[in-house]
């Protein structure tokens, strides 16, 4: 997969490079948005590279748990970076939407056509990997968003071509802007959850109910959860037993490993307590 994402990486700088030029030369702000959008899909894959190179590194003393958010944070930045440019055209369009100005459509279908030929194949390069981390897929999405500007940029060229509609340019500029936005954002969110350690999507009362069916087991309570990365999460709970020998406590230790694996938990730690609540307290 480094090997596509590193072909894709330059694939997008030329394509960036060409519609700066292009959009210049035919004065069309859907291509020269167009180009930012394509400059942030390039920072957006080398990003993701870079991140995932990094996530690649054993964990140390410092760095107990590896680098594996590297990944999370490119991906918001990636996704930030989306607003920002999204921002940035959507001024732009205003502007020309007021005063609309001529285009060279000649120049504009031929860059925009190669821009959308090239987007559509990194499409296809990376449409194996999209679902294997966040990173990737933010990437991901950056092209696909990218692929779908460019149509209505190849589109808007023909129609500005025959019936010389020039204020069409700036409304794409203006669509393509609003897609982008709704594209980063859900991204953005779950990024976000992860670096704030917000707890996914688990029902913890029938997490409980599946640990207090356990025999020796009288409640349990404190459950605290997490996602290191996008596929790791811990949780941590106290659970009070029966008095017990040590070897019966590590086996019911065992037990809820097992049964909370298929909550989707891959590390799970578990503090056990004997006799700590007094009757008139409730355990919660």
């Amino acid at each position: 997969m480094k090997k596509k994402l590193l072909f894709s990486i330059w694939l997008n700088a030329i394509i960036t490079l060409s519609e700066v030029v292009g959009g210049l030369i035919s004065g069309s702000l859907a291509l020269l948005g167009d180009s930012l959008h394509n400059f942030s899909d390039t920072m957006s894959l080398l990003g993701s590279f870079i991140a995932m190179k990094i996530s690649e590194k054993p964990k140390n003393k410092k760095y107990t748990f590896g680098y594996r958010r590297s990944e999370i944070i490119v991906a918001f930045l990636n996704s930030v970076s989306i607003f920002v440019v999204s921002t940035l055209v959507v001024i732009e369009a205003v502007k020309r939407l007021l005063s609309p100005a001529t285009v060279h459509t000649s120049v504009l279908l031929l860059v925009s056509s190669i821009g959308l030929a090239a987007n559509f194949f990194s499409v296809i390069l990376l449409h194996t990997h999209s679902k294997e981390s966040m990173n990737v897929r933010s990437a991901y999405l950056h092209l696909i968003a990218d692929t779908l500007s460019s149509i209505l940029v190849v589109l808007g060229a023909v129609f500005m071509r025959v019936w010389k509609i020039y204020w069409l340019d700036p409304v794409l500029a203006f669509v393509i802007a609003l897609y982008m936005f709704k594209e980063a954002y859900e991204i953005v969110k779950e990024s976000l959850e992860i670096l704030m350690e917000a707890s996914p999507n688990l029902d913890f009362e029938k997490i409980k109910e599946e640990i207090e069916k356990i025999e020796g087991v009288r409640n349990a309570h404190h459950f605290h959860a997490w996602r290191v990365g996008e596929k790791e999460i811990h949780f941590e709970c106290h659970v009070e037993v029966d008095n017990m020998e040590l070897k019966d406590a590590q086996k019911i230790i065992d037990e809820i490993e097992k049964r909370l694996k298929k909550y989707g938990i891959t590390h799970t730690t578990v503090q056990l307590e004997c006799e700590r609540c007094s009757k008139e307290m409730i355990c919660s």
